[in-house]
């Protein structure tokens, strides 16, 4: 990002007084992004699309995409209304040229079909939400509150507002209506062997954390979508996963704040601020 931070006024779709805002700081959300990878993977078009159009599954490419994605995130939570809108305008160009193709029916899709954009979207949201409420960072009005909050980022890839939810009840509407038309395919198990099993050339500190955090982000999946998995899905599960998550949290807190670009590091002070009631 250009604009210096430390004196912007301008803070985008949602700023330091927003529930987004405070639980997008907290180091724990990494598991977030790859149970969002997770459950994404269970919609077989989405997933074959990806597959097809994605540098994300070739080894030599796989970092600097996952790092872009990273940005656009990053960018779309923290930056200004003319960062987000470049951003998402940048993303829906590139979503826009391409297509994907059904290897059984041989039809092809268009990558930014609403229904595969509200599928990533509602995937990566849950994922946030849930992970966000198991491990102490929300109440249950406050995570209500971050699903409605989120409606703003739908739209910046295109989506029609009207049509994402914007609560977890309608949030766990959606995903009954979905798992008919869901099911692993192999494009997705490459996908998951990729996140459990990191490329051997990568720093052995880099593949045990990766690892780690794609196990745990496994244990943290609903039940039905661990099952299809072929694992477990036992309310055991849930409650360790839950607990692990409230664990890592505590710890993290009892360190310094892990590097970050300047927007999160001013972010991070405007938050403690309005928690503490004070002017920015």
């Amino acid at each position: 990002m250009t604009v210096d931070t430390a004196l912007r006024t301008d803070h985008g779709l949602f700023g330091p007084e927003s529930v987004t805002w405070r639980v997008h700081l907290e180091p724990v959300l990494w598991v977030a992004g790859m149970r969002a990878l997770l459950l994404q993977s269970l919609h077989p078009w989405v997933m074959r699309g990806t597959f097809q159009n994605s540098a994300l599954f070739d080894p030599a490419k796989a970092w600097p995409r996952f790092q872009r994605t990273v940005e656009f995130v990053g960018t779309r939570t923290f930056g200004s209304r003319a960062e987000v809108e470049a951003a998402g305008a940048r993303v829906r160009r590139l979503h826009h040229k391409l297509r994907g193709v059904d290897p059984e029916s041989g039809r092809g899709f268009p990558i930014d079909a609403p229904e595969g954009l509200l599928w990533v979207h509602c995937g990566e949201i849950d994922s946030y939400v849930d992970v966000a409420r198991r491990a102490g960072i929300v109440t249950a009005a406050e995570a209500d509150a971050y699903v409605a909050e989120s409606v703003r980022a739908a739209e910046v890839v295109g989506l029609d507002p009207a049509a994402v939810p914007a609560s977890r009840a309608e949030l766990a509407a959606y995903f009954a209506r979905m798992r008919p038309r869901l099911r692993v395919t192999d494009e997705a198990r490459v996908a998951v062997g990729g996140l459990l099993a990191p490329p051997a050339g990568a720093p052995t500190w880099t593949r045990t954390a990766i690892s780690a955090t794609a196990t745990t982000a496994l244990a943290t999946l609903p039940r039905w979508a661990r099952r299809m998995y072929g694992l477990p899905g036992l309310p055991t599960t849930d409650l360790a996963a839950s607990a692990l998550l409230a664990g890592l949290r505590r710890a993290t807190h009892l360190l310094p704040d892990p590097p970050a670009p300047p927007e999160v590091r001013e972010a991070r002070r405007l938050v403690r601020l309005a928690r503490a009631g004070e002017p920015g």
